[in-house]
């Protein structure tokens, strides 16, 4: 997204969050279809019960039920002897779905199959040796040779691979009302040169008596606070803040945090009890300017029938120009799933070129794989490849791909409790430095 003052057309995903602690049992769970043989277990065998494949996912409603079920179509296509389970579970940014996971995973009775984001977020199945080693299957479907470097990059953890991805989503994105910038004397087809001149425009914003962004629950507020970080430190500074380079106790992140609270002050008062949906809602209703979304959002204009330029603009987060903020949805094969044979021919699905491409079409996400042409998908997916394929690549820490679970609730906690005026700028850098100590070890 090279400053693009349009958006298009496509559909929603929600790539949401949980709030909760996810605490995960050391137990690599029962059954008999589970291997954790270091060479890819079931997945490398290929064998197992193959009668039904039981799916959890947090796709439950609205358009990212509507990808579900495309790319549910193209299994049934695929694999018309094994059946379709839906296990998805609506509500709560996710947390519904993670809960029941986390309750089956402890009990030793898993689904079949789980989404997760790609990335950091999956090291405590990892660990807790409850999902399998899937680097066979990639060799199997010929995954290596399509996805990118930049991908597998972000996949493989001490030389192996644990889940394959479905889509690829990008979280710093501003949604924009041009309308409300052009009462107030801005010109909505020119984003902000960095933080700071966007800043400038969310005064004149609040002078006028509008709020200048709006903000949802907490997922939303750290998401807003990853792209001020990346804004504030470049992509490099940003890379640090979860390899060690960069110091959670420095100046510069000080200096972020502080811009980071102006800009909670000027959101809505009802950020907390808003999940992303209805906070981006004030956008498009003229109540408020700007909200910082994942590119998923196009989806709601798309419901109302709302097209750009006229009715809304987009821009990356000034000060990220250049830089896709990255995370993608991504699918297990868990130890001691009761279906290992079901599970192989859905990660073959959501892996193949004629998955990739319905399921990608609906959610307004672009296909992991890279042989798939961009002729095929609408406007908004064809830029999004395109930069992708260019842009400085960081992983997204509200969408679980730069830290653990754990590290990511105790940012949430912290984040919500400054929100709510419970702490000041100085306690919450601290915070966020307790939060993150782990991955120092």
């Amino acid at each position: 997204m090279k400053r693009r003052t349009t958006t298009r057309r496509s559909s929603l995903l929600v790539a949401l969050v949980a709030t909760g602690s996810l605490v995960l049992s050391a137990c690599g769970g029962g059954g008999d279809g589970g291997s954790t043989d270091g060479e890819g277990g079931t997945a490398a065998a290929g064998g197992g019960d193959a009668s039904e494949v039981q799916v959890m996912t947090w796709w439950a409603q609205g358009s990212e039920k509507a990808g579900l079920e495309a790319l549910v179509e193209v299994f049934n296509e695929q694999h018309p002897d094994t059946e379709f389970v839906n296990a998805a579970l609506a509500g709560g940014a996710g947390s519904q779905a993670k809960q029941k996971l986390q309750a089956d995973l402890q009990a030793g009775n898993p689904p079949d199959s789980f989404q997760a984001h790609a990335g950091a977020e999956l090291q405590d199945y990892i660990d807790a040796g409850q999902i399998e080693d899937v680097s066979a299957l990639y060799d199997e479907f010929g995954l290596t040779d399509v996805f990118p470097d930049t991908l597998m990059e972000r996949l493989t953890n001490d030389g192996k691979i644990y889940s394959i991805p479905s889509n690829i989503h990008r979280s710093n994105v501003v949604w924009v009302n041009p309308a409300v910038l052009e009462e107030v004397g801005i010109d909505p087809s020119t984003p902000p040169a960095d933080l700071d001149a966007w800043m400038a425009d969310m005064q004149k914003v609040a002078d006028a008596g509008k709020t200048p962004v709006s903000l949802g629950m907490d997922w939303t507020q750290t998401q807003l606070l990853e792209n001020v970080l990346l804004a504030e430190l470049g992509a490099e500074g940003y890379n640090g803040l979860w390899n060690g380079d960069t110091d959670w106790a420095g100046g510069e992140v000080n200096s972020a945090l502080t811009k980071f609270g102006k800009i909670v002050e000027w959101s809505n008062e009802d950020r907390d009890g808003l999940d992303w949906e209805p906070a981006l809602q004030k956008v498009m209703a003229g109540d408020a300017a700007y909200n910082v979304m994942g590119d998923w959002a196009v989806a709601a204009y798309d419901a109302q029938e709302m097209t750009a330029p006229d009715d809304y603009a987009y821009w990356p987060v000034p000060g990220t120009d250049g830089v896709f903020n990255f995370l993608a949805d991504s699918f297990t094969m868990p130890v001691g799933a009761a279906h290992p044979g079901g599970t192989k021919a859905w990660l073959d699905t959501i892996s193949s070129a004629e998955g990739q491409l319905a399921f990608n079409k609906v959610k307004g996400s672009i296909p992991a794989r890279t042989d798939i042409e961009a002729s095929e998908f609408p406007a908004y997916q064809q830029s999004a490849m395109e930069d992708f394929s260019s842009d400085t690549i960081v992983s997204s820490l509200a969408h679980g791909a730069a830290a653990p679970v754990a590290v990511l609730t105790a940012v949430n906690q912290a984040v919500v409790k400054f929100s709510q005026g419970a702490s000041d700028v100085d306690t919450l850098q601290s915070e966020l430095v307790s939060a993150t100590e782990p991955l120092a070890g």
